[in-house]
C-alpha cells in the first residue's frame, strides 16, 4: 500500500543518464542519450516532493520541475511536470501508486492530435540505484512503447 514515503529514496542531488526514443509511437528505433541533474526535496510537511532538474539535451539544454503529492484518502500519488521550454503549461497529472517498490502512474493524453495513455514507472532500485521509464500507449493500453529511460545515480552535494 502506498504511503507519503514512497517517494523518500528520491530526496537529494541525483546525476540522471537519461535514454529516449527520438519519434515516439512511429516504430521507430532511433535512440539519443544525454544527462542531466535532478535535485528533490520534500515539500508538503512530507506529503510532496519538487525536483528540481537540467536537462543536458543534445539539441539544447533546458529546466523542468516536477511536483509530487499524495493524498491520504485516495493512497494515490500525483505527478505534474512543468517544462522550462513551455513554463505556462503543466502535464496532464499522473495519477498511481506503488507496490512492492514499483510505482506505476497513469494518465490519458494526446499526442499529435490523437489520444494517448501515458505510463509512469518508478523503480526504487534497479540495481545502482532508481530508474524511471516513460511509455505510450495508442491502444487503451493493450499495448506500449517506452520512449524515455532515465537512471539515477546520488550525488548529494550537487546543485542544479
Amino acid at each position: 500500500m502506498s504511503t507519503e514515503h514512497d517517494f523518500d529514496f528520491f530526496i537529494g542531488s541525483w546525476r540522471v543518464a537519461h535514454r529516449y526514443l527520438t519519434q515516439r509511437l512511429a516504430n521507430a528505433a532511433e535512440w539519443k542519450e544525454f544527462t542531466g541533474v535532478t535535485v528533490t526535496r520534500k515539500i508538503l510537511g512530507g506529503f510532496g516532493n519538487v525536483d528540481d532538474n537540467t536537462l543536458d539535451k543534445p539539441d539544447g539544454a533546458y529546466r523542468a520541475v516536477t511536483l509530487r503529492s499524495f493524498d491520504q484518502q485516495t493512497r494515490q500519488w500525483s505527478i505534474w511536470w512543468l517544462d522550462g521550454r513551455h513554463p505556462g503549461q503543466l502535464d496532464t497529472p499522473m495519477r498511481g501508486s506503488f507496490e512492492n517498490g514499483v510505482g506505476l502512474f497513469f494518465a490519458d493524453d494526446v499526442l499529435d492530435g490523437r489520444p494517448i495513455r501515458v505510463r509512469f514507472t518508478w523503480t526504487q532500485n534497479d540495481g545502482d540505484g532508481p530508474r524511471w521509464e516513460q511509455a505510450f500507449s495508442a491502444d487503451g493500453g493493450a499495448t506500449w512503447e517506452t520512449n524515455w529511460i532515465m537512471r539515477f545515480t546520488r550525488s548529494d552535494g550537487e546543485s542544479v
